[in-house]
């Protein structure tokens, strides 16, 4: 079994204890597809955590294959060359082809082939019905198409299916709010514009569906967007691909009252997925914006996204409006993103792994939420709004930028499912465990790995960086505008906290305040303020030469700092100022490129020991 499958039962296992808590020059290529975690190993100690890293192209790999029907002569087809004409008359059609049979305002075509249609049907249908072994091409030349009964289009049996929007065209479908179906017993079609085989969807024209009865654009294998201008309006989802739903490029705007893009086939770990490797595609969604069973894989596109209201939206608690969500993994390359949702942004029942992008993220839960793995290999994330900002049981950063503002935890690493915010109350984490300064003996599994990249963290209301076990820095820069409450905390950790390279700086409030532990190799200063200290106002640290190592301005009222960084030095003594002024430039509180006009010298000390503390602790531990 490929380890895409095995996490797949995983997936469901988990879930399951949720619960209990060609022709006519049309060619068929297949092109490898979608996703999984391939898994590498990280060690802390003698603590070795898996964590996923993988790219979109391998997690691809993983998946069944795409069935992307190419359309080859579209041009001499849609200039009349080898396509069979299909008129719609108003009220009535034409076609002198004997593979389209005609009754009324309903034209059947019985065999594959070229097909372009033009015209206006009030109310009408075309319906796709052949039993060759070769791809059914349908040109829509300027078609509006309505049904007062059923789907516009209705692709009942074919072996492959290529639509293609020809040139200049505005083509548009209008079904009917409740369907009249051939069968009573079954419920297809089930979709403005329906298919029952893969089908893709090409072209430079446009396309607009009103989908007044159920989905926009569905097919029950898989869904190919290769181009186009779509517009879909849904009272349920937008585009559907139950196998896969690919989407290869175009530009898209769905307004659905369900999911905006989906995949939802369940019975096979290989399908399920979505795959986007570029278009401009905007989503307004009642429920997700992007939602696979299976995994979502990016690798490029513009996105803009709208869930459930967006972050300031109310939900039922049982109501999922997720931004992007990928119940086995969530794979992301690059592209622009921005995300306004109600509930998680980005969201995986296991593991997600982001190695490039620009996002913008608004949030009514987390930001960033998988529950088993968070790996970040590089990357532009913003979450400018969220409960807590990022969470999972592993947190991997390795590279990239990231900036959180969070009314709870900004940073949470807690093991099981999601139940944050509206999902079930405040974060998972509580008063640490571990005093500043006790050697690092964790061996649980729960780990936030800091490798590279620019943390930034605002935490109002909960702890800045939050973890139920423990945390590893070998570089990277974090800064930390932590709580003013003394009941959390700037860093809040179980199992211990070792430091080998990098910057941390973290202010915040002094009941909980803690530093790396004494197993690290290098040095940290904890500075805990007499009294607490407003908003902005500067804190200096400067060697006997007098040269600075540190001025910072936090963003909130602050009455303990923790500084460590390769240029503290054992042996040195260091003088602690507060207030003053400096000529440089700020970046996250951070002064760079000038010199510091002193104000009031607190107090000093001197590098003893890993960990060195000036003042007392409140005590809250």
């Amino acid at each position: 079994m490929k380890q895409k499958g095995l996490v797949f039962v995983l997936v469901a296992a988990l879930a399951l204890l949720a619960l209990v808590a060609c022709q006519g020059g049309v060619a068929t290529t297949p092109i490898s597809s979608a996703t999984g975690a391939v898994a590498t190993t990280a060690t802390s100690g003698d603590t070795t955590a898996s964590t996923p890293d993988v790219s979109a192209a391998e997690a691809l790999a993983e998946n069944g294959d795409i069935e992307e029907v190419s359309a080859t002569t579209t041009d001499s087809a849609a200039a009349g060359g080898d396509a069979v004409a299909i008129t719609l008359n108003g009220d009535s059609i034409s076609a002198d082809n004997p593979a389209v049979s005609i009754s009324g305002s309903v034209a059947t075509i019985t065999a594959a082939g070229t097909y372009s249609l033009s015209g206006t049907l009030a109310d009408g249908q075309i319906i796709v019905d052949t039993q060759d072994e070769a791809v059914v091409q349908l040109i829509l030349n300027g078609v509006a198409i309505t049904s007062t009964t059923s789907a516009p289009i209705a692709v009942m049996n074919a072996e492959e299916v290529a639509l293609v929007l020809a040139d200049g065209t505005i083509n548009t479908l209008v079904d009917a709010a409740s369907y009249v179906f051939p069968n009573p017993e079954e419920d297809e079609p089930n979709a403005a514009l329906f298919s029952n085989a893969d089908m893709t969807i090409s072209g430079n024209g446009a396309l607009n569906v009103a989908a007044n009865y159920n989905d926009a654009i569905s097919s029950d294998d898989g869904l190919v967007i290769a181009g186009g201008t779509i517009v879909v309006n849904a009272v349920d989802d937008g585009l559907r691909g139950k196998d896969y739903l690919a989407v290869q490029g175009g530009n898209i705007t769905v307004t659905a009252g369900g999911d905006g893009l989906k995949a939802d086939q369940e019975e096979d770990a290989t399908l399920g997925y979505i795959a986007i490797s570029g278009g401009v595609i905007q989503v307004t969604a009642q429920g997700d914006a992007i939602a696979a069973e299976t995994d979502v894989i990016i690798s490029d596109g513009q996105f803009t996204l709208v869930s459930g209201g967006g972050s300031n939206g109310q939900i039922a608690a049982d109501a999922s409006a997720k931004g992007i969500k990928g119940l086995v993994s969530v794979v992301i390359d690059g592209g622009t993103f921005a995300i306004d949702s109600a509930d998680d942004a980005l969201h995986s029942n296991a593991d997600i792994t982001i190695n490039g992008g620009v996002f913008s993220i608004a949030s009514g839960d987390d930001g960033i939420h998988a529950d088993a793995t968070l790996t970040i290999n590089d990357g532009q994330i913003d979450v400018t709004t969220s409960y807590e900002g990022l969470e999972s049981a592993v947190i991997t950063i390795n590279a990239g930028d990231v900036r959180v503002v969070a009314s709870d935890d900004a940073i949470n690493v807690a093991g099981g499912a999601d139940s944050s915010g509206m999902m079930g109350g405040p974060g998972r984490g509580g008063p640490g465990g571990q005093q500043s300064g006790e050697a690092f003996t964790y061996t649980g599994t729960q780990y936030l790995y800091i490798n590279g990249g620019t943390i930034v963290v605002y935490a109002s209301g909960g702890d800045g960086i939050d973890v139920n076990g423990a945390i590893q820095m070998t570089d990277g820069v974090v800064v930390v505008h932590g709580p003013t409450n003394d009941g959390n905390g700037s860093l809040d950790y179980d199992g211990g906290f070792n430091i080998s390279g990098g910057l941390l700086v973290a202010a915040g409030s002094a009941g909980m305040a803690q530093a790396p532990d004494a197993s690290s190799t290098q040095n940290s200063l904890l500075v805990n303020f007499s009294s607490a200290q407003q908003a902005g106002t500067l804190v200096n640290i400067r060697n006997s030469a007098g040269q600075d190592v540190l001025t910072f301005a936090p963003a909130t009222s602050y009455a303990a700092l923790v500084y460590s960084s390769a240029a503290l030095t054992t042996g040195e003594t260091y003088a602690i100022s507060l207030g003053g002024s400096d000529s440089g430039t700020a970046s996250d509180g951070l002064y760079s490129g000038g010199s510091y006009t002193p104000g009031t010298e607190y107090g000093s000390l001197t590098v003893s020991s890993v960990v060195t503390t000036l003042g007392q602790s409140r005590g809250f531990r």
